[in-house]
């Protein structure tokens, strides 16, 4: 009966959604045919610390320090497994809910993303067909997705388009930061960047109506630029709704605050973003999008794992148009075999059975065992063109600093200062000692040229 309820769930689901496989009946008792009674029996759960790619590892780690991982390696009495990945690890109650389950018990599950994704990948292999099969039929065979760095100098910036152009990819996405100039960012991007490749720049939520439509109008200018994401507060729909019309460039909004009602009613956004959301929800929301005919993309970060799962599901959410990101680029190895990169920007959804990746054991056990360095404080020194020099503490446990420095209350953030940044990493002289017990005092230094205060 509990199986039955959630297949009524669902299927109410999938309507709004739009989806129209034969899902759940058909494939659960398939599953029921190929394995019986089938339960999860044991949730291995593992720790990961992944290297950064080296082109990555200096700048990614000064912004977040090493990365971390939790992995799922879900057993069952039919010896079939399921895979799947989180931002950090479920407590032990959550663990146990899904101890004894049948998997097709967790369709549309609400309760943990990553344990989600490995029900998914159970259901795919029992009923012998790939996991967007559970969603629906696919409305492409082809999934645009994108590639991420952090906001830090030009020759970076540059380097990342080069590198990752050479990949397969066709999007690049970072956040802007103050301490870097865009537009000095954005001309060395432009002289690398070959034909059609383009740049989605995520404001994080900072900017203001009386500043950002005209940044937005002067940064639209570059031929790279593809989106902005995020350029008004969250809760500012008439802003957004009056940015749009103004705007030639698409803007993209990374939260739903009314729960996709008003937003979409306004024409807020030219797209949305559906962030970390469990199963269920991405499908509730994955339903409205499509009823108001907007595109949208799921970005939920992690390894390949996790891009496989959103390639199934943006393979069969009706107006999943645009290019998702998931950052699995960025790991220098994964605990999975698969590992495809794209072609123009596309990956293929994998048409085997459950998500299409199969577990790695031996860089699961190193990638757990793995003891990353730490990364120390260190100082952003940001020079303006007149000789003045601001001083700032970077600290990877506040990554929000770099892109919103305002959150600490020490200053308003510009995008078009005249500026350029170096990272002055602790070199054990007296002079770093000092800037840095200034800063635990002051918050920020500020210099005039030729003065010693």
């Amino acid at each position: 009966m509990q199986s039955r309820r959630k297949f009524l769930t669902y299927a109410s689901a999938c309507g709004l959604a739009g989806l129209t496989s034969p899902v759940p009946g058909v494939y659960y008792h398939r599953a029921q045919q190929n394995f019986g009674d089938l339960r999860v029996t044991q949730i291995e759960s593992h720790d990961i610390y992944p290297e950064y790619q080296d082109f990555l590892d200096y700048v990614l780690m000064h912004f977040y320090g090493p990365s971390k991982r939790t992995v799922y390696v879900v057993h069952t009495n039919q010896g079939l497994i399921g895979l799947g990945e989180s931002n950090g690890a479920e407590p032990e109650s959550t663990l146990q809910k899904y101890i004894g389950t049948n998997p097709f018990d967790w369709i549309g599950d609400e309760t943990s993303l990553g344990l989600g994704t490995a029900m998914y990948d159970l259901m795919g292999k029992a009923a012998g067909v790939p996991v967007y099969k559970l969603f629906g039929q696919a409305y492409r065979k082809l999934v645009p997705v994108g590639s991420w760095t952090v906001s830090a100098d030009p020759s970076h910036m540059a380097d990342a388009v080069m590198k990752y152009s050479k990949l397969g990819y066709t999007w690049l996405k970072f956040h802007l930061s103050p301490f870097e100039n865009i537009f000095d960012q954005l001309s060395a991007m432009e002289k690398v960047a070959p034909r059609g490749f383009k740049i989605q720049l995520d404001f994080t939520m900072h900017g203001t109506n009386d500043y950002m439509p005209g940044l937005c109008e002067r940064i639209g200018k570059s031929s790279i630029i593809g989106a902005f994401e995020d350029p008004l507060l969250e809760r500012d729909i008439q802003g957004y709704a009056e940015l749009r019309k103004r705007s030639d460039i698409p803007i993209y909004y990374h939260h739903a605050p009314l729960g996709a009602t008003e937003e979409l009613q306004r024409r807020a956004a030219d797209g949305y973003i559906v962030g970390h959301t469990p199963i269920g929800n991405a499908i509730r929301y994955a339903g409205a999008f499509a009823h108001a005919n907007v595109p949208f993309c799921l970005q939920n970060v992690g390894g390949h794992i996790t891009r496989s799962m959103t390639t199934h599901m943006q393979a069969a959410f009706k107006t999943a148009h645009f290019h998702f990101h998931c950052d699995a680029e960025t790991w220098k190895s994964d605990v999975v075999n698969e590992r495809p990169l794209p072609k123009r920007g596309l990956l293929r959804v994998s048409e085997s059975p459950g998500l299409g990746v199969t577990l790695n054991r031996r860089e699961l056990e190193r990638l757990s065992e793995r003891k990353p360095r730490v990364q120390d404080k260190w100082i952003i020194v940001t020079t303006y063109d007149d000789g003045t020099k601001m001083y700032n503490l970077g600290d990877p446990a506040d990554s929000l600093f770099f892109v919103r420095p305002d959150k600490r209350r020490l200053f308003t953030p510009s995008y078009e200062d005249p500026v350029t940044t170096e990272w002055w990493d602790n070199d054990k002289t007296k002079e770093f000692r000092n800037m840095m017990g200034r800063l635990q005092k002051e918050g920020v230094v500020l210099i005039r040229a030729n003065s010693d205060s």
